[in-house]
């Protein structure tokens, strides 16, 4: 049983493929391409794996665009970091549908899948199924906070939000206008309730709105300095291991 891993990241690649070893042994990687360009190369000189990996946002493209150029591919697991190209993937034949960074159970499940559908591996998804992972990634994203102040309570839609700040084991929301507030929030659960598309977490103390980024230069060790309305007085930078997904995140 064969497979390939597209991913334009090397350390996600290299965990991807040490999961797969660990949870598939009977599963070899015949290869590990990077881009759209260099997946088109190695399909048309190959022979067809049994099972595809596939990143949908690459550097030079999409995903899609490898399986597009094939007259005929297997079937695919997609792993991605944004889940809005859920109902387009399993158009493709996609067996499942993986968010980064990718977790082992969620990829033990999926590789369980392969094996069940493996003696029909061509089988689209009948419609129930497909309205059942539609209603899945139809996510609800928290639309506005109430914040106290004082003995009164303010309300703030998400839109109104530049950027949410941790200082001192505390965060705080800045608003695009006014003064700067605490919430009962941490990081984490922020990434999980505001919608991906809108916010993005670029370190551990801030994740910011695509509206208050004002602008980006290049930083030392591959990295990414920002700057955000409203000011903010420290040095904003992307982390590295954040700063590739930050590009395709400003660039949906």
């Amino acid at each position: 049983m064969t497979a390939v891993i597209v991913e334009d990241e090397s350390i996600a690649s290299r965990r991807l493929a040490n999961l797969i070893e660990e949870l598939a042994p009977e599963i070899e990687i015949i290869g590990q391409v990077t881009s759209v360009e260099n997946g088109v190369h190695w399909f048309k000189n190959n022979p067809l794996p049994d099972l595809i990996f596939l990143d949908i946002q690459l550097n030079d493209g999409y995903g899609f665009d490898i399986l597009d150029s094939l007259k005929d591919h297997p079937p695919v697991i997609f792993t991605t970091a944004y889940n809005e190209y859920a109902i387009r993937g399993f158009k493709y034949n996609g067996l499942d549908y993986l968010l980064k960074p990718i977790d082992k159970k969620d990829l033990e499940n999926a590789l369980l899948k392969y094996r069940k559908n493996n003696t029909d591996a061509t089988a689209l998804l009948n419609d129930d199924k497909f309205e059942r992972i539609k209603n899945l990634f139809a996510k609800e994203y928290k639309r506005r906070f109430m914040i106290k102040i004082g003995n009164q309570f303010n309300t703030f839609n998400v839109d109104e939000i530049a950027y949410f700040k941790s200082h001192e084991g505390i965060i705080f929301l800045h608003p695009h206008k006014g003064k700067q507030y605490p919430v009962e929030y941490t990081l984490d659960q922020l990434e999980n309730i505001l919608d991906p598309v809108h916010f993005f977490r670029i370190n551990r103390k801030f994740m910011v709105s695509v509206k208050a980024v004002t602008e980006i230069h290049s930083y030392f060790n591959s990295r990414l300095l920002l700057k955000l309305a409203p000011i903010d007085e420290e040095q904003i930078i992307v982390s590295r291991e954040r700063t590739s997904n930050f590009k395709k995140w400003l660039d949906l």
